[in-house]
């Protein structure tokens, strides 16, 4: 070998050994733990992350010369044995896809922890998969928040529930012999507020379906009676509120005086996103084949919460409609 290929060949190994310098600080530097397995599961490399994750370090996992799920992922936390081909982080490698979701790892001095895991196959230059690198979290913290924020809305219902019982029972006591039908159309409307909340508990607060708004009312009206169509569409807890009260108010008033009044009578529940830039909610309430109707002569207290709520507090706008084969009810939500 002459000295020009000499130097060369030292050139290029300097600039390899720059290049996995680079690449090793990277990897210690990440937060997240990494691992890479070879084509028998064993793992070949874990950075300092992984080290910190599992109580293990690379030289002792290298030394047991065992797959690593059983080294880190070998019980469940019942005790129970956890075998490698049950893994889900490990078919990554066989079924040459990328697989993603939450596993409990044992740390070395035995405790069980909640990850988070990303692992994907590793190709060489034929395509066939050699190994398997992953990427692991550990989400402990976020496992007590989410039982936290739990305990806290589960006592926020405890309360709203208390709260609006308590109400109900004043009503009942102030008003007793007073106009009953009032009363109990002003106890319905609390048991509808108390039916939003669940709705909202149950999903902890976050944005809710609109299916499962309008399935919730279905639910207490008859959902044999009901159709409900639409696209998957979530809300906010305001806006989730709002429509409960709203449908509630409507399938009372149909329970009394349209579809709902008689045997056979339907009710048709859909929502879409009105173009031409998707800002608008439309929510449609379409009866049918109930008793033949008539306009009142004057509107009543529920339809007037119904529209005064939804503009007052969203700017929307509702259009009531007494047509010959059912009430048609349309409500529009700026949703910008």
């Amino acid at each position: 070998m002459s000295g020009h290929e000499t130097d060369c060949e030292r050139r290029r190994e300097a600039g390899l050994a720059n290049a996995n310098l680079r690449l090793q600080a990277v990897l210690d530097n990440a937060s997240f733990a990494i691992f890479l397995m070879d084509d028998r599961q064993r793992c070949i490399y874990m950075n300092a992350a992984a080290e910190e994750l599992t109580g293990y370090t690379l030289d002792e996992v290298l030394a047991l010369d065992r797959p690593l799920h059983d080294i880190i992922h070998h019980t469940h936390p019942d005790g129970r044995p956890f075998p490698l081909h049950e893994c889900a982080i490990d078919r990554a490698f066989p079924e040459h896809a990328q697989t993603r979701g939450e596993e409990m790892f044992v740390h070395r001095d035995g405790h069980f922890y909640p990850v988070a895991f990303c692992a994907s196959p590793i190709r060489d230059e034929a395509s066939q998969t050699i190994g398997t690198i992953i990427e692991v979290r550990d989400i402990s913290q976020y496992r007590r928040a989410q039982a936290n924020q739990r305990v806290l809305i589960n006592e926020l219902d405890h309360r709203v529930k208390n709260t609006l019982a308590t109400v109900q029972a004043i009503a009942g006591q102030t008003f007793e012999g007073s106009d009953a039908a009032a009363l109990a159309s002003f106890k319905n409307r609390l048991t509808a507020l108390s039916k939003a909340h669940e709705v909202l508990t149950r999903n902890a607060w976050e944005p809710t379906a609109l299916d499962r708004i309008a399935g919730s009312v279905a639910g207490t009206f008859g959902p044999d009676r009901f159709t409900l169509a639409g696209p998957e569409l979530i809300v906010s807890p305001k806006v989730t509120v709002a429509l409960m009260m709203a449908l509630h108010e409507l399938a009372t008033n149909a329970v009394k005086y349209g579809s709902l009044s008689i045997p056979g009578g339907r009710v048709r529940i859909s929502w879409r996103h009105e173009p031409p830039d998707d800002s608008v909610l439309e929510v449609v309430w379409e009866e049918s084949d109930g008793p033949p109707v008539t306009p009142p002569t004057r509107t009543g207290l529920g339809m007037r919460l119904i529209e005064e709520q939804l503009a007052y507090e969203f700017g929307g706008s509702t259009q009531i409609r007494f047509e010959p084969g059912g009430l048609l009810c349309t409500i529009d939500l700026p949703l910008a």
